[in-house]
């Protein structure tokens, strides 16, 4: 890592915390309006400070049982998932906000990196490879398409969903590019299948205690603005790829 780069990632620290990325659709676990909220769903997994640590997996929030806050998927489904950063407003994260050159909300994208999503069929045990992007994202300036497998397993047992045994997620990860930290963001589901498999591929799980430190794609620089978006061969890879 060069020291410029170094350099602003402290800088970034100091100064952008409250502007960092969360997941904002599907909801996630401690997500807006959602009764956990308590404004640290934007923070990296081993973030600490007087009243909350984020912890592994899912920050630690507890399951979103109503049904306000569950979403509901099917196998084939594209997911247009969508970022948060906290300096936007009520209504930039109710409507995908457009770029308004020289009135942009800050978002401490830390150079973009690896984004990774993934289905849980055992509330954060483990966690099945579903898509990923290794360059621009996060950025909630945009949609960033995600294709729910066509033959994937069904995940909607009503006695095994909701309180202590929910279940079933669509989880966000996120080795961010030029800050050595992870980000992780799990939401509620239910998936209604067409087959009887699960994503098999492995997600990353470093940068916190207890795990490698690992920087693994170069993104695309240092930006905490907007950025170009998602790349076209990266949708048409994660359209197109098996994950199963």
């Amino acid at each position: 890592m060069k020291f410029a780069a170094s350099l602003v990632a402290i800088v970034a620290m100091a100064s952008s915390a409250a502007a960092h990325m969360a997941l904002l659709y599907p909801v996630p676990r401690g997500g807006y309006d959602t009764p956990e909220y308590n404004g640290r769903i934007h923070t990296w997994i081993g973030y600490k400070d007087s009243t909350w640590t984020q912890k592994y997996p899912c920050g630690g929030y507890k399951p979103n049982t109503n049904k306000k806050f569950i979403t509901n998927l099917k196998a084939g489904q594209l997911v247009n998932v969508r970022f948060a950063s906290s300096t936007m407003s009520a209504a930039q994260r109710k409507t995908q906000p457009k770029v308004n050159k020289g009135k942009e909300f800050s978002q401490a994208r830390h150079g973009g990196g690896t984004c990774e999503f993934s289905l849980s069929y055992d509330g954060g045990k483990t966690f099945g490879l579903i898509g990923k992007y290794t360059k621009t994202c996060p950025d909630a300036y945009y949609t960033w398409p995600v294709k729910i497998p066509k033959n994937v397993a069904s995940c909607t047992s009503s006695k095994k969903y909701g309180g202590k045994k929910s279940q079933c997620l669509f989880v966000w990860s996120w080795t961010a590019n030029i800050l050595p930290q992870y980000y992780q963001n799990c939401a509620d589901v239910n998936i209604a299948g067409s087959g009887s498999k699960k994503p098999k591929g492995k997600i990353q799980v470093v940068d916190f205690k207890g795990h490698k430190t690992g920087v693994t794609e170069k993104g695309d620089g240092d930006k905490h603005t907007h950025g170009p978006g998602p790349q076209k061969s990266e949708i048409t890879y994660n359209m197109k790829h098996n994950f199963m």
